[in-house]
């Protein structure tokens, strides 16, 4: 364990997660649970932390996406708008057709 509280809690993406644990195992070997988060992202991250952040602040610019709803569309890359309303079913924010289409359309331009 790194330290013994949490000093802040911040959702961050798959590609910033392997983006820091990249530098910490520069560093030093990486415990257990650091290796299969290792593992983990290095496998389901699609895009570079760059790209992501850029993303990020994108998806940001439209109102009624939160920095945590950006960060699960930005970690499952969603294909459809079906994708996009399973991701905010359980979410307190209802979006309107256009605002899927505008989401699916800034998702598809960093698509590899």
């Amino acid at each position: 364990m790194i330290g013994d509280e949490i000093l802040d809690e911040n959702p961050i993406t798959f590609a910033e997660t392997l983006e820091i644990l990249e530098k910490k195992r520069e560093k030093e070997n990486l415990e257990f649970e650091q290796r299969l988060a290792f593992d983990f992202v290095q496998k389901f991250s699609q895009l570079s932390a760059e790209k992501t952040r850029e993303l990020k602040e994108e998806l940001l610019e439209i109102p009624k996406i939160r920095n945590h709803q950006a960060v699960i569309l930005i970690n499952n890359m969603p294909e459809t708008k079906s994708d996009i309303q399973l991701i905010f079913a359980k979410e307190r924010t209802s979006l309107r057709e256009e605002t899927v289409e505008e989401i699916l359309e800034i998702i598809d331009n960093y698509r590899s």
